[in-house]
């Protein structure tokens, strides 16, 4: 298992996400239009974005990750009032990752916050390329798929019941012991809820 270090592009907002494996999580590109349209938020389009419009992402538990520095500076917005909390660096607009809710453990890490050398061998390789039909362009990756595939589906809810099962939603880095986001979000589309 591995240690990864997680860092902002300006070394603000620090971290490690730990007992990391290919197998322990999954890696995808994600097409969609909201990783999108989050880059586009951040004006990160060149750095988060793959020539496609895929944002790559490790999906593992909250627990995993740790912030060691720079907390003060995690942002967090939605796109609508009740989508996925997306959290970035404020200090440099570095997109972190994305959770789901304080109840669900799920986190996906962005790889723009991951500061590996090899991340096929740490992480293992792309499990599938999702949302395709928001993609630029045709793309070619064996595992394209217009919708998110019912494998990588069906292994993240067994994940997910697994971590809930063994409590790995707490700690977090990104809610407090209350459950609310450590950051009160910007909603993009419509009125905070």
């Amino acid at each position: 298992m591995s240690t990864i270090s997680l860092k902002c592009d300006c070394g603000t907002v620090q971290g490690t996400a730990v007992n990391i494996t290919p197998k322990s999580g999954n890696r995808v590109a994600c097409c969609c239009s909201d990783c999108q349209a989050f880059a586009d938020y951040l004006d990160r389009r060149p750095q988060a974005l793959d020539e496609h419009g895929g944002t790559e992402i490790y999906q593992t538990s909250q627990s995993q990750v740790k912030i060691h520095e720079g907390h003060d500076h995690l942002a967090a917005m939605r796109l609508s009032p009740k989508g996925l909390l997306r959290w970035y660096a404020s200090c440099c607009n570095t997109p972190i990752g994305n959770t789901m809710s304080s109840g669900l453990p799920f986190m996906g890490i962005i790889h723009t916050f991951t500061d590996i050398e090899d991340r096929d061998k740490t992480l293992g390789p792309v499990r599938a390329y999702c949302q395709t039909q928001h993609a630029i362009g045709t793309v070619t990756h064996p595992k394209a798929h217009k919708k998110f595939p019912l494998g990588i589906t069906g292994r993240i809810l067994r994940q997910l019941i697994t971590w809930k099962i063994q409590g790995k939603n707490t700690p977090s880095a990104f809610y407090d012991k209350d459950g609310k986001p450590v950051s009160k979000p910007d909603i993009l589309n419509g009125e905070p809820g």
